[in-house]
């Protein structure tokens, strides 16, 4: 049987709480979601962003290897860290923070939570993520969480590969 991200379990950091998004978090999904900075830079996302389209991707396919994180401070979603099971050895990270939320670190602290959490249950996996140079403020985050840029191209349009270096984000801790 191949690994799935069913049953990751929810978890907590200084300032929120973490759980894979569920039906009832539609709404609050589509709320942070529907927005032009949001769905401009995710390839995957169409604006308008609906409550529909929110549950659809919570949903998923059916099979595990995708999941996404809701990341919550008190009631509010403020974000999202998205994981994806790719081939035998790597798993893709993304994520987004409700433009109201930015630049608060929440970006940093959501998505370092979940790599702890996908680092402990896959640890023969590789961690990669893509990221458009201009997009400055995701890849600030990428290099404290400790990615490094791979030299290659990413698999969509205009992004570049950053992998996940352990050692790294073990020394800027």
């Amino acid at each position: 049987m191949s690994e799935t991200l069913i049953g990751l379990q929810g978890m907590t950091t200084a300032r929120l709480r973490l759980a894979p998004l569920r039906a009832a978090d539609a709404a609050a999904l589509s709320a942070i979601t529907d927005d032009p900075a949001i769905v401009a830079n995710i390839h995957f996302l169409q604006s308008p962003f609906t409550p529909t389209d929110a549950a659809a991707l919570i949903s998923g396919s059916g099979d595990g290897r995708d999941c996404f994180v809701g990341a919550w401070h008190g009631s509010d979603l403020v974000g999202v860290v998205g994981a994806h099971l790719g081939g035998d050895d790597r798993i893709e990270i993304g994520y987004w923070v409700a433009s109201q939320k930015q630049g608060r670190g929440y970006a940093t602290e959501a998505a370092g939570a979940v790599i702890a959490v996908l680092r402990s249950r896959f640890p023969a996996r590789r961690i990669f993520a893509e990221c458009r140079r201009d997009n400055r403020a995701s890849w600030r985050v990428l290099e404290k969480l400790g990615f490094r840029a791979s030299g290659k191209p990413g698999a969509r349009p205009e992004r570049q590969e950053l992998l996940f270096d352990q050692a790294d984000a073990a020394a800027r801790r």
